[in-house]
């Protein structure tokens, strides 16, 4: 089985229907024919600022800021 590949924009539309136009988690994922985890993966790593980053410590490591910084 091969592991499909989506673009970018593609996940950032994805995002944007949750969280611009208020469509539930599990029907914009059977709209868009994903997994409801994969979707909520990609809404937690297009959402993740320095303090969500890493959960574990809810810092994010100085030289990893420095490059989300860029």
């Amino acid at each position: 089985m091969t592991r499909l590949k989506f673009s970018r924009e593609f996940k950032i539309e994805a995002v944007r229907l949750v969280t611009d136009r208020g469509v539930a988690v599990a029907q914009a994922a059977r709209d868009l024919d994903v997994a409801e985890s994969v979707l909520r993966r990609w809404m937690r790593e297009l959402t993740a600022t320095p303090a969500t980053a890493f959960p574990g410590n809810g810092q994010m490591r100085a030289d990893l800021a420095e490059i989300a910084a860029l």
